[in-house]
């Protein structure tokens, strides 16, 4: 019955450290680039968009490459905050590989 009750209790301290690390991604917030840094933006680790910069050189264009250079920067940033998530949970984790949105019962 021990290793029962040490399996349960390390379920619990890796469900805290878990929830520690989902609210330290919330936190953070990656930059995405497109067309050589013709377009950045900011995004929170909970997919919020804090900020899009748009050159100069990137508002002389057609308002369709525009749009296609914030797609494609909204989608850098969505890929590093991916990679960084992964970064964060592999710390609390010790390199087990979980999703970082997992979710664990109450």
């Amino acid at each position: 019955m021990t290793n029962f009750n040490d399996m349960l209790e390390k379920a619990k301290e890796m469900q805290k450290k878990m929830k520690e690390a989902q609210n330290e991604i919330k936190n953070i917030q990656v930059e995405g680039v497109s067309g050589g840094n013709l377009v950045k933006v900011v995004l929170s680790g909970d997919y919020e968009l804090k900020s899009i910069f748009i050159s100069e050189d990137a508002k002389k264009e057609n308002q369709e490459i525009i749009n296609d250079l914030i797609i494609a920067a909204f989608n850098n940033a969505k890929e590093n905050l991916k990679k960084k998530s992964s970064e964060e949970i592999s710390k609390i984790t010790g390199g087990i590989n979980l999703p970082f949105d997992i979710k664990f019962p109450s």
